[in-house]
Parts: C-alpha cells; structure tokens; sequence
C-alpha cells in the first residue's frame, strides 16, 4: 500500500510538472495560460479613434459642440499639467482626461529583450522603455476619462471648454494644484476643477453646476471611462492578467466585466446603487472614478464602436434653483495597484488586487511580507524571511516527514530483500512492507506531506507576486534587479536545481526503478519550468530546499544517534 501511495504521488507530481511546463510553453507562444481566470485580449486597434460618443443614457445634444460665448481662455489645444507624480493632458473637447504619464513609474523591458534569453532569441536590449502611460488617446490606441452634465441641454465631454485657471505646473513645495475648466450651454454652466496633491495618485474632481436660466433643473453629473480592447504594450509573454472595466458595489461586490461581454449586452452590473466605484484595470495599474459615497447613481457599461467601450457611473445633482449652483464631488484615481493607497481613496478599491481563488491565503502572505519588508527594506530579503517563517512553522510536520525518509533510508536494504523474498505475490508484500514500516515506526507517506504543505503557500505567493506592484522592479542583490520578473541570466533557476539534486542525494532512493527514474528527472524538468516563473517565486523555492537540506541533514544526523544509542544498548 505505501509504495503505492508513493508511486501515485510521484507520477502526480511529474504530470503535474509536465503540463505546468507545456501551460509555460504554450504562454510564451502567445496563447493563453490555462491557469487563473485570464481574460483573452484582442490584439486589434480601434479603427475610429475619433469616436466618443457618450455611453449609456447620456444623449449629447445636437449643438454640443458650440463653443461658449463668454470666453477667458478658449482651448485650441490640449492642455498640460504637470505634477510631482504626473504629466495631464486635457483635451479642450470636456476638458476630458486624453493623457497620463506616471512620472514615478517606469516601463519594464520585456524579459525576452534582457540578458541571456536576449542573447539567445536575437533581441535587442531597450534602453529605454519611458514611463508608464495610462491615459492615451492616439490613432492605435483610446484610453480616457470623461465627465459631463446629462438631464438636458448640458455641458458635456463634447463641449468646448476653457481653462479659467493661470497655473498648470506644481511648484517646488506646493502641496496641492487646482486646474478648473468651464463651459456654458443651454443657459448652464459646468465648472470642473481637477485638484492634485503632492504624492497622492488620487485627483479630486469637483463639478460645480450653476443654473443662469428663469426655471428650475434636475442635471445630473457622467463619469465613464472610455477605452478599447487592445492588448496592453507592455503585457509579458509569460502570463496573462485581465485588462477590462471593473465594478464594485456592496450589492454585488467586486466584478470585472471583459469586453466580450459588453458587446454581448452580458453584464451584471446593477443599475442602481448609492456607494461603490467603477474602474479600468490593467496589469499593475488602473483608473478609477469613486463618487462621493451615499449618494444615489446608476452604473452603466456600453460599446461605443467595434473595438471601444465605456463604463461609468451617473450621480443625481438635485434640483438647482435659478441663480443657484450646486456641487458634486468625486476622486479619479490614476496611478499603481498599491494597495495601502487603494484603501484609502474608497472602500473595498483594494480588491483590483486580484489573487483569484487563494485570496484568503495570499492576503495573509502579502501582508506579512509588506511587514517584513517594512523591517529590512527589501522585498528579496523579506522573500527569505517569509521562507523561513513558513519552515518554521511547519517544522513539527515536516520533521516527522524527514524522519519517516530518513528510517526508510535505513530500512532500504530490508526492503529491498523483502521484495525479492516474495516477488510478484503484491499481497504478501505489501503486508510484509506495512509490517516493517509498523515496526520502524515509518509513515510511508511522511515525506510527501511537507510538499503538499508548500504547494498552497507556492500558489499564493505566485499570485502575490504576479499582482503586487511594488514587487514591480524590486531588487534583491546584484543581477537580481526585478523579483517580478524571470531571472535574466537563469542563475536563480540553476541554483535551485542543484539544491534538489542534493535534496535528492540525501533522500532515500526509491526501490521501484520507475519511481527512481522519475526521481532523476525531476529536478532538469522543474528547473526548465522556474525559468519562466519571476525571480522572487524561484527565490522562495530556493530558500525553501536550502531550509529542507539542513532540516533533512539534522534529521538524518538525529536518527544516526538514535542508531548508535540502540546499538550500544
């Protein structure tokens, strides 16, 4: 029965390795992983990026376009501002988000371009792959954020607008930046004010309705996010992540919503809600527009043309009296999956976060290591420290396994003989085998458990580390310049390899010619997959086998003496 067991293991464990390689191989032929819950993303490009027409219930009135007849600074070409963390550009139609460069985050090289595998394929190095880009619009692709006024004849992100404010860069010491736009139509006007603030991702919008006309009017304010479904430029080639619209709301809670569904009219989006949030998400970053909470409005998704899309979120103004103004505010959030800055721009924003169906287990992980990294100030080093942390507490487990593996290395001779004593009669051996490993106090399947403790924390951990940006372009030591991504040079990889190798020399090696066969492939086979996987996974496996040699040599070194102590006795 226990070679059975340990037979059927290790084929589950060699198939596992295997498909996990040909998933590998098969992502980096651009095909989709077969893990996790990865959206397909079209590869194709907007055909008519000069297409915005509003999304949902928002009816653009016929004259939108009309520019305003009371004039400070009429718009006739995008407007920049510049920031500690940003670089805007507004467009003068709705004064509508049409760029966003992340002055603080850099675009990571894609791993094929670096180090050995460049040198392998034929790819050049980039130099310099710019800083990261959220909001874009350009003839390949359309990405934006707009607002305006529906319920009437309204300002809208269609209107000509005009900046009334003088400055457009954050100076040396200011804390904050106000830029505000205005528009007139239909005897309304729309006041939009981005406010900034130094080191903060997230901007206050604020939109100030004042009613000019002789009768009441009940407007109500759009914010939607406009993008198409090309591919993210700097998506790898080794995984997929989603890149779509997402929602949250306490009724539903967190949604992503692919754009196949969109254009299928398949959304479960509910309609109305007075909290939550709507956003755009991409690997590591997104966008996200968060109204102010308790306050009634009604979410909408849309395709706008064959290849763009919106989602937004419409929030009822109220009754303005003539002569009156009124005032909606809300937060666009532009910038990194942090999630400590997530948490306090809008409840549950954390959630973009995805760690799929280990959230519970990799929550925990995430957050001890942020804690850890906060001790040492580097996210490798915390890695390590994890490693030993986990080790630590499975060590009662795992001593057990190594000192079942350890007796069964002793047993082996035994063993050995008992099988040729009763050869293919399975019965009578596996009740000799079971005897045996009664009598030596073995637990034939001991040295799995420790394993099969490992994969969960594995899996999290992979999960972490493929969705936590600040590991984005973390360093650890001297080659190691991104955990986030392959190793370059493959050390990292080979390393690990020659630690199971000697974990293997230590083992006891399996009487079954098949099982020990297995055994002696393993570690190429495991070797070639951890070429793919980022550096900081394949530095917690390695951590981990350096931790099982030394538990497994004092384990052996302890049995030893008990040896002794039984022979002299």
């Amino acid at each position: 029965m226990g070679r059975e067991l340990q037979r059927a293991f290790l084929w589950m464990i060699f198939l596992l390795a295997l498909f996990m390689l040909w998933d590998a191989w098969q992502v980096r032929n651009g095909n989709p992983s077969f893990f996790g819950t990865p959206e397909a993303v079209q590869e194709q490009v907007v055909e008519n990026t000069n297409t915005t027409a509003a999304a949902g219930d928002v009816k653009v009135p016929a004259d939108s376009k009309a520019v305003a007849s009371e004039v400070n600074v009429t718009i006739t070409k995008p407007v920049v501002v510049t920031t500690d963390l940003f670089k805007i550009t507004f467009d003068a139609n709705g004064a509508s988000v049409a760029r966003a460069e992340l002055l603080k985050e850099r675009q990571t090289p894609d791993w094929k371009t670096r180090g050995l595998p460049g040198l392998i394929l034929g790819e050049e190095e980039q130099q310099d792959a710019g800083n990261v880009v959220l909001f874009d619009t350009s003839a390949q692709h359309v990405y934006k954020a707009e607002t305006g006024l529906v319920g009437g004849n309204f300002p809208n992100h269609r209107t000509a607008f005009r900046l009334i404010t003088d400055t457009l860069d954050m100076k040396e010491g200011q804390d904050t930046l106000n830029v505000s736009f205005a528009a007139s139509q239909g005897n309304v006007e729309l006041i939009k004010t981005y406010v900034f603030h130094r080191g903060h991702y997230g901007i206050d919008v604020k939109h100030e309705v004042r009613n000019k006309g002789n009768v009441a009017i009940s407007p109500s304010v759009y914010m939607q996010l406009t993008r198409d479904d090309g591919k993210v430029a700097s998506d790898s080639a080794f995984y997929n992540t989603f890149t779509g619209p997402a929602a949250y709301t306490e009724a539903e809670k967190f949604q992503k919503i692919d754009f196949d569904s969109i254009a299928d009219n398949d959304t479960d989006l509910p309609s109305q809600s007075n909290e939550g949030w709507i956003a755009m998400l991409q690997h590591y970053f997104l966008t996200a527009w968060v109204p102010q909470q308790d306050i009634n409005r009604e979410l909408y998704t849309r395709q706008l043309d064959k290849h763009l899309y919106a989602i937004g979120s419409i929030v009822a103004v109220g009754e303005v009296a003539p002569g009156a103004e009124k005032v909606v505010d809300s937060t666009l959030y532009v910038g990194p999956q942090d999630q400590r800055r997530l948490e306090y721009i809008a409840p549950n924003l954390d959630l973009v976060v995805d760690y799929g169906w280990l959230t519970f287990l990799a929550k925990p992980i995430y957050w001890l290591l942020a804690f850890l990294q906060g001790l040492v100030g580097n996210w490798g080093w915390a890695i390590v420290l994890l490693t030993v942390l986990v080790k630590a507490i499975l060590y009662p487990i795992s001593a057990a396994g190594y000192k079942s593996m350890a007796r069964m290395r002793d047993v082996a001779p035994r063993m050995k003989a008992i099988q040729e004593k009763y050869g293919n009669d399975k019965q009578a051996l596996n009740q000799a085998m079971m005897e045996l490993y009664r009598r030596e106090k073995i637990n034939p399947a001991g040295g799995c458990f420790p394993i099969l403790l490992q994969i969960p924390v594995f899996l999290a951990l992979y999960w972490v580390l493929l969705a936590t940006v600040e590991l984005r372009g973390a360093s650890w030591l001297l080659w190691v310049n991104d955990l986030a991504s392959p190793d370059p040079y493959l050390i990292l990889p080979l390393l690990m390899v020659a630690t199971m190798i000697i974990q293997m020399k230590i083992s006891p090696r399996p009487t079954d010619p098949t099982q020990a066969k297995v055994m002696m492939i393993m570690p190429v086979v495991f070797g070639v997959m951890f070429f793919f996987f980022a550096s900081g996974l394949v530095l917690y496996w390695l951590t981990n086998n350096v931790l099982s040699i030394w538990q497994q040599w004092y384990v052996n070194k302890q049995i030893e003496k008990e040896r002794i102590k039984r022979t002299i006795s």
